[in-house]
């Protein structure tokens, strides 16, 4: 590795740091910068979890009875050993939901990895903190996490809170490592050390430092912490679920022990009322709720991964949704964040940028502007004065590459401007340029009130024309003298003023009218001009006309006056950060849900308070994305548009699926339990339909339906067309338990209609017990089809891809065909030989169970009313 002394941390072009092959060959032999997480579970370890779940534990008591009734029934052993088999394969869905599931929360934290800024090559890279390599050159800025151990090797006013290892919350004052100085670290702690370590935050300055630890030999390793790894957490919707579950569990126990006394009563058989009672828990246990809670949660965070958003925090995939406002910052979200000068403005006149080339009296507004500028640009608007200097100044004596930058003052919150002291080679005085806010360089240069009135004046009016525009001023300070403390000691004059533009993003005007269209407002915060904020909202689509609230405004009113106001205004200009959190409690105060974006050390407050926030992927600050809900990758605002869909699609499907849950309990139950309550109907033995083996096939078709068909159903048409919906709106509304009741009932009507015309046509228990199984099957898979959509017909779901339903539907007629076609399954469970016309009576009544739902469907779309 080649480490230079630079005298300036944006001075990289010396600096080549490590070779991309040099620190591959670090991370093969060291490991990869991360602290070991908790241990994947083992898939026995997995396997055990399962057997403990209460449906794998019906079954193998189910089998249990089965080798007892064997001991009298010898045959029924096939029976026993069936239900141990279907121990396994349900053990074996399981794990596979399981890696599924694990693999896309493994994807997720690979995303929401640290970044670091790394130099390689000669190359500067932003790569994930993972990667980073002993030896690395990483270049730390305000609101980074520390990615690995390392050593200061140029820094500028740089503090760090160390807290996360010495408890102590004032940041420390770092410096640099002398050239000479070993390269060795020493404990955390304590001012003017050169010494930053892995998790600790960058509060204020930049820097430049070598790592020297990384993963495990870390400070932070060592005590054994653990970062950046996703943590399960206990959602509205999941409370809701647990609820239900435990509710709809202690009903199955209670109904089960009742089944088991009233058939032993009845039957005499007290094995065989045993097994009727574990029937009818298996039947009414909706073990499915969590499984497809856990699998959608998952599986959406990754869908909605696809989109360019990192879900951090899970319940945003519930709140996504019920978004009513976007509060989206301009830069970089809804613009490009690649700003070109536009016009230079000075005393002599304003020159537009194009092809024409610069005439003489602008070259010093440049040049300055350039100087002012750090000499390898990461800001785009440095890089914007760089391009135009290149452009205008190359063969010119106005661009000066020789030169050394002696000393940076760096912008502060009082004053909004910075200054760069140059000295030229031939060691003459200092020449000192300044860049900042009009009205920053204006105090600067100390204009008179006249002055100061014309500069805003142009100001106003090229901000009106959508420029962001930056005043440019120089001074010269003899070298004999030592540097002032602060910049404003300078006698600065007043050069000019620079326009810049940053164009929207092609796809933000769609973007906002998909916004518009699915009920949602869209609000854009800045910190430009109002002419600027009012250009740029038109181009995108927002309501230019509003009135525009500008920060100073803000704070002129309470926050009940800002509560009454914030209705009609959509773009907020000349805000700063801080000001973000009251316009998020101004919004929810009126009843709105949130979604704000921010990208600094200084919006965290209003990223935490908002209900979804959102932070930036690419230029955001680590601190950030820990207060954010969402990260856009992309940082684009029509990826958050692309989530809202996305969000909205999911949570469809995830109620969808609920409802079908539901549902097919209904039938299952009923037909365990009516023939026990009725053993005698018009002095008819009613038989046994359900046990246990019969169960656990049905369980065959329930699991993967309502984990991975509902799952990938595409989106309704209208999923952007309607307006959000509320956020305590419940998943499992009266409306839909009561549509999801009502269906599950014509199932089971029409499964005890064949039933008893079976019963009373004198055909044998065997025969009655196959006709109703099969009926009950047709009957599942019409559910599947009909909850696939709750505004489109079955015929016009078809047209919606969906494999796994295809997969599904295939899968259960065809185990349903092989068990009927077998002697020794239809043995096995209990069956007779059917016949052609008794499997057609059978398809139709499962179809005719339905059809009433697509009828109210048909009705409730007449109306324009939703279904639930």
């Amino acid at each position: 590795m080649s480490v230079e002394t630079v005298t300036n941390v944006n001075d990289l072009r010396t600096l080549t740091g490590l070779t991309e092959v040099e620190a591959a060959r670090r991370l093969a032999e060291e490991g990869p910068n991360e602290i070991a997480s908790a241990k994947r579970r083992s898939l026995l370890r997995v396997a055990w979890e399962v057997v403990k779940e209460p449906m794998l534990l019906l079954l193998v008591a189910a089998g249990t009875v089965n080798v007892l009734i064997s001991l009298q029934e010898p045959a029924r052993i096939k029976e026993a050993l069936l239900l141990f088999v279907f121990v396994f394969v349900v053990i074996g869905i399981t794990l596979y939901q399981e890696r599924k599931t694990e693999r896309a929360l493994e994807a997720l934290r690979d995303l929401s990895s640290p970044r670091a800024l790394v130099v390689r090559d000669g190359v500067q890279r932003r790569i994930p903190g993972r990667e980073v390599a002993r030896g690395d050159l990483i270049v730390l800025v305000e609101g980074d996490r520390v990615p690995a151990d390392a050593i200061m090797l140029e820094c500028s006013n740089i503090s760090v809170d160390e807290s996360l290892l010495t408890g102590e919350s004032v940041p420390v004052r770092k410096a640099n490592c002398s050239p000479d100085a070993p390269r060795e670290l020493g404990l955390p702690g304590g001012d003017g050390t050169a010494w930053v370590y892995s998790g600790t935050l960058i509060v204020k300055g930049q820097g430049l430092a070598e790592v020297l630890a990384t993963g495990p030999a870390t400070e932070l390793g060592k005590i054994g912490a653990a970062l950046q790894v996703l943590q399960p957490e206990r959602t509205l919707l999941q409370r809701d679920v647990d609820k239900l579950v435990r509710n709809l569990a202690i009903m199955g126990l209670s109904a089960a022990a009742i089944v088991i006394v009233v058939s032993g009563l009845t039957r005499g058989d007290w094995l065989e009322a045993t097994l009727a009672g574990i029937t009818l828990a298996m039947a009414m246990l909706p073990e499915e709720f969590p499984v497809v809670l856990t699998v959608f949660l998952a599986l959406g965070a990754w869908r909605v991964s696809k989109s360019q958003v990192l879900t951090r925090r899970m319940p945003a995939i519930e709140t996504l949704g019920a978004a009513t406002v976007l509060c989206s910052d301009k830069t970089g979200t809804i613009t490009q964040n690649r700003m070109t000068v536009k016009e230079l403005s000075t005393t002599a006149g304003s020159f537009h940028v194009n092809g024409e080339p610069l005439t003489e009296v602008f070259h010093e507004v440049v040049e300055y502007a350039v100087l002012a500028s750090p000499i390898s640009p990461f800001d785009p608007m440095d890089t914007a004065f760089k391009v135009l200097g290149d452009r205008f100044l190359a063969d010119t004596e106005h661009l000066h590459v020789d030169w050394t930058l002696v000393k940076e003052y760096p912008l502060s919150e009082k004053l909004l401007a910075l200054s760069h002291v140059w000295r030229s080679p031939d060691g003459g005085d200092y020449v000192i340029a300044a860049k900042g806010a009009p009205e920053a360089i204006a105090d600067l240069c100390h204009l008179t009130k006249a002055e100061t009135d014309a500069v805003v004046a142009e100001v106003s009016r090229m901000a009106d024309e959508g420029l962001r525009v930056l005043g440019v001023a120089r001074s010269e300070f003899k070298a004999s003298s030592d540097l002032p403390e602060v910049q404003h000691d300078f006698d600065f004059g007043f050069i000019g003023l620079v326009g810049l533009q940053d164009p929207i993003r092609e796809d933000v005007p769609e973007a906002v009218a998909q916004a518009r269209t699915a009920g949602m407002r869209v609000v854009m915060i800045t910190g430009d001009y109002p002419g600027t904020a009012r250009s740029i909202a038109r181009e995108a689509g927002l309501d230019a006309e509003t009135h525009i609230m500008t920060g100073p405004e803000l704070d002129g009113l309470d926050d009940a006056a800002l509560a009454a106001r914030i209705d009609d205004i959509d773009v907020f200009a000349r805000v700063v950060p801080e000001q973000k959190l009251r316009i998020v409690q101004a919004l929810k105060s009126r009843g709105e849900v949130v979604a704000m974006t921010g990208d600094g050390v200084i919006d965290a407050p209003a990223l935490k308070a908002a209900d979804i926030g959102i932070a930036m992927g690419q230029r955001g600050t680590d601190v950030a994305r820990e207060a954010s809900a969402l990260v856009l990758t992309d940082d684009a605002f029509s990826s958050i548009v692309s989530a809202v869909r996305v969000g909205r699609r999911i949570y469809d499907n995830l109620k969808k699926a609920m409802a079908y849950i539901l549902a097919v309990h209904v039938p299952i139950a009923g037909m365990s339990l009516i023939p026990v309550l009725v053993p005698k109907l018009f002095g008819v033995e009613m038989p046994l339909v359900l046990m246990p083996v019969h169960i656990a096939f049905l369980e065959l078709i329930i699991d993967p339906a309502c984990s991975v068909v509902f799952e990938g159903e595409a989106e309704e048409k209208d999923i952007m067309d309607r307006p959000p919906r509320g956020i305590d709106d419940p998943m499992f509304s009266r409306r839909m338990i009561g549509v999801s009741v009502v269906q599950g009932a014509f199932v089971l009507a029409a499964v005890l209609g064949v039933y008893l015309w079976a019963v009373f046509s004198g055909h044998v228990a065997d025969d009655v017990r196959t006709l109703a199984f099969a009926t009950l099957v047709f009957g599942n898979l019409a559910l599947i089809f009909v909850n696939r959509s709750w505004s489109h017909t079955i015929i016009g779901g078809l047209l919606a891809k969906n494999n796994a339903l295809w997969w599904v539907t295939g899968a259960t007629i065809g185990m349903l065909a092989l068990l009927l076609a077998f002697p020794a399954t239809r043995e096995l469970f209990q069956f007779a030989v059917i016949h052609p016309g008794d499997i057609v009576i059978c398809l139709v009544a499962g179809i005719a169970s339905v059809l009433w739902f697509e009828i109210y469907k048909l009705m409730r779309h007449k109306h324009h009313h939703p279904v639930a």
